[in-house]
Parts: structure tokens; sequence; C-alpha cells
């Protein structure tokens, strides 16, 4: 995730970071210009017209247009924040769930193996998960501390939610933990799962293919008509212009594609990793 001072409008203006849509639009921006200019050309050198002419009205169409492809595109980067910002939130509960757990541990057991056992395997669920929802492989000498390995062909989030029940419900059987004990610290170990449950809902439902396609040719052919009535009024002048809308447009695109996934590797995604460490962190301070 970019790091970044809000307040630094001059930053924001005159630098080109790599997450900037800017450069992944060149290809095309240099595409429209090109368009542009054989409309342009085509219109006025070849064709003749003047703004006499029918085709000039084809303004009109594209003032009322805008309006629709204005709430189209609000509506769908409001969907990407959202799906953002639930997915912080899920993360900002594994935070708070692993501390409470920990805190609740570090009173009730009294061996330092057991607290051993949880401070390792408690940062390891949020290791497990950060990696799972970004596909990536699972080292398994993250575990080899306390002698445990998990099954990569399995689902790996749900095998260390069963090894924290297991420990916690044998504390019970070999009577380290009482009844009422083990109730509290079984909600907590239950909160991993379904956070994990909900993480894996954003990440396994994308927005509707009808309706991103749908935007995606919108935009496209409100682009590629543009040229046409704005040559009548603006001559050449009007490739900057076109340029600078399909910019735009594309850009708040390219927004939404990036963040309606939160979990991935993009300069936007939520900065899980750092999360993680964080948690590793806390809990090794309060065990």
């Amino acid at each position: 995730m970019v790091q970044y001072n809000p307040k630094d409008w001059i930053t924001f203006i005159f630098r080109f970071h790599k997450s900037d849509t800017f450069r992944q639009l060149i290809p095309m921006m240099i595409f429209i210009g090109l368009y542009t200019f054989g409309v342009g050309y085509l219109e006025i050198i070849y064709w003749k017209m003047s703004e006499k002419n029918h085709l000039s009205n084809i303004t009109l169409m594209h003032n009322m247009l805008g309006f629709v492809i204005s709430l189209l595109l609000v509506f769908r980067t409001n969907t990407a924040y959202d799906r953002w910002w639930e997915g912080r939130k899920l993360w900002g509960s594994l935070v708070n769930n692993s501390r409470n757990l920990a805190i609740k541990l570090s009173v009730i057991l009294k061996e330092e193996s057991d607290r051993l056992y949880f401070k390792k395997l408690i940062p390891g669920y949020a290791s497990i998960l950060s990696k799972h929802l970004t596909n990536d492989e699972t080292s398994k000498q993250l575990f080899t501390d306390v002698d445990l390995e998990i099954d990569h062909h399995k689902h790996k989030p749900n095998q260390i939610a069963k090894m924290l029940f297991q420990k916690v419900n044998d504390l019970y059987d070999q009577k380290k933990i009482t009844g009422d004990q083990l109730i509290i610290l079984n909600s907590e170990v239950q909160s991993f799962t379904e956070i994990c449950g909900a993480c894996e809902r954003i990440k396994n439902t994308p927005i509707p293919y009808s309706y991103s396609a749908f935007i995606k040719k919108f935009i496209f052919f409100y682009i590629m008509t543009l040229p046409f009535g704005y040559v009548f009024s603006l001559g050449y002048y009007a490739i900057p212009v076109v340029i600078f809308i399909f910019y735009v447009l594309a850009s708040l695109e390219l927004i939404a594609e990036e963040i309606e996934d939160p979990f991935g590797m993009d300069a936007n995604d939520l900065p899980i990793e750092k999360i993680t460490v964080n948690i590793k962190k806390h809990i090794e301070e309060i065990l």
C-alpha cells in the first residue's frame, strides 16, 4: 500500500507513482490521439464538413450520455471502495481478536510451554491467511519452532484454526483451564474462521461480468464518437480534449478494478503483510 501525506498537494500533482493510471493508459492515449487526428483530418480536409452539418449535433448525445456515464462510474467506484474498506475492517478485527486471545491466554496459562505454543501459532494464522488470500505459497518453515507442518493441498487457515482449538481443548482435558474459560477462548478462535470466510467472500466474488463489461463498452463507444462532434467546434484542439476525457473515465475504471480486490500485491491493496508483522510483534509482547 502506498504511504503518503494527504496534505502534500505539490507531491500529488507533479509526482507520478508506479501505481498511477497514466503509465498504464499511455498506449491507449496515443491511439486515441491518432484516431482523433484521423477523424479531424477527414472532416476538415477531406470531407470538408462545416458546423451546419447535421453530424455536428452528435455533441447533444454526448451531453446526455455524459451524465449517465458519470452516475455509472460513481456507483462503480463506491462499490469497489466498499469492498476495500470492508477488507480493512476485517483485518482490523483480526488484529483485535489476536490480541484479545493472547491477553486471555497470558492470564490463564501458567506453563511456559503452553504460552510458547500460542505465541507462535496465533501470528501464524495471520501469516497463513495473508498468503492464502494472495495465492502465495506458504513456507513450512514458519512452524518449525513448534514442530508443526501443514498440508499445502488443503485449506491452510482451517488447519491452523483446528490446531488452535485442538490445543485449547487439550488444555481443558488436562484440567489446565475450566469449562467457562474454554467457552471464552472458543469464541476468540471461532472469530478467526469467520474473518477468513468474510475475506474469501470478497476475494472470490468479483463485480458481475455483465456490469463490468457494459461500463467498459460504454466508455469505449463514448470516446470513439467524441471526435466526430468536437472537431466541428475545436478543430485539431479536440485531440488533447478527447485524450483527457478518455484518461479521466478510464482511470476511474482502472482504480475501481484495482481496489475491488484488496488482497493482492498492487500498490493500492491492503498492507496485510505489514499488519501480519504487527500482529506477531504484539503477540510476542503479550505472551
